[in-house]
């Protein structure tokens, strides 16, 4: 609410303990069937999901590959939503290239806006990674700071006014439809009781595997958001692999409807075990390619310990 404008003060009308105990927080039949599911997808996740590598020791490391990879992350994260950009146009915003008061053309162009907020959000997003890898637990990390995310990736919506900022606080008030699916996301009262829920149930998972996997298609089933939806799940997967130590992963846009049937046998038929094997077999690249291009630097180091 701060972050639209408005002016929040908060006061406790309890300033005097209550004279009686009061009871847990009674769970609603939504959150109560999350909660079920996600303990019976679990063990799905955790029969084909490879064993994490564990929390790298050099953070810088790890972030450095990040960045080396978002010009292919951006690009794909935003076509597979239909965006038409170029690896160019987000090069162009990535470099401080791209200038919308300036350029009518720039100014005008949707699709950049999304890629500048996508840049934007990525940034922020490397800052909860960065935490996670300094070892918070990553379900607070996403609890605390995914709103922030989802803020900046429609900033330059907002800047440009074809968005308030009142329209980003909180979560969706409306109901949300997904093209092209059998599944309806809750309504928009069951948000307030699943959102809750999904981090305190990525906050108690022990596993980084199961946090990505069911993480990622949780958030995507309550889609808490009118618009980004996908884009946040995506977030939210890499900053739970990253709590496992495995790396960041693109899902590629030419997989784009793989990827759709997957979270559909999900979400329609509550069988995850496509989606998770769909994920391990990008992790399990992933994870080559990182060792492909460590071993060439591993050698020139090598080479020049020998020397010295």
């Amino acid at each position: 609410m701060r972050a639209a404008g408005y002016d929040v003060r908060e006061s406790d009308p309890f300033d005097s303990p209550a004279p009686f105990t009061h009871p847990p927080r009674a769970l609603s039949p939504y959150a109560i069937r999350m909660r079920l599911s996600w303990q019976q997808m679990r063990e799905i996740v955790l029969e084909t999901f490879p064993q994490a590598p564990g929390i790298p020791k050099d953070t810088e490391a790890y972030l450095k590959a990040v960045d080396e990879i978002y010009v292919e992350d951006a690009y794909h994260s935003l076509s597979i939503e239909g965006y038409r950009v170029s690896r160019e146009l987000i090069e162009r915003i990535r470099s401080g290239a791209w200038h919308p008061d300036a350029d009518s053309a720039d100014r005008q162009q949707k699709d950049a806006m999304a890629a500048k907020g996508y840049y934007e959000s990525f940034q922020v997003v490397k800052g909860s990674v960065r935490q996670v890898l300094n070892g918070a637990n990553a379900g607070h990390v996403f609890e605390q700071d995914h709103g922030a995310w989802y803020r900046t990736l429609f900033s330059p919506s907002v800047s440009a006014g074809v968005l308030s900022a009142a329209d980003l606080a909180g979560y969706r008030s409306g109901q949300v439809y997904i093209g092209r699916s059998k599944h309806v996301p809750p309504k928009p009262e069951a948000v307030r009781d699943t959102m809750p829920e999904l981090t305190e149930l990525l906050r108690a998972e022990p596993d980084a595997g199961v946090r990505a996997v069911l993480g990622h298609f949780t958030f995507v089933y309550i889609h808490p958001y009118m618009d980004g939806n996908g884009r946040m799940g995506r977030f939210l997967m890499n900053l739970m692999l990253a709590s496992g130590g495995y790396p960041w992963t693109v899902v590629p846009v030419e997989r784009r409807d793989d990827y759709l049937k997957a979270l559909e046998a999900a979400s329609v038929g509550q069988n995850v075990r496509p989606f998770s094997e769909f994920l391990v077999g990008l992790v399990k690249g992933s994870q080559k390619a990182a060792t492909k291009k460590a071993k060439p630097i591993a050698k020139h180091h090598a080479k020049r310990m020998r020397r010295s």
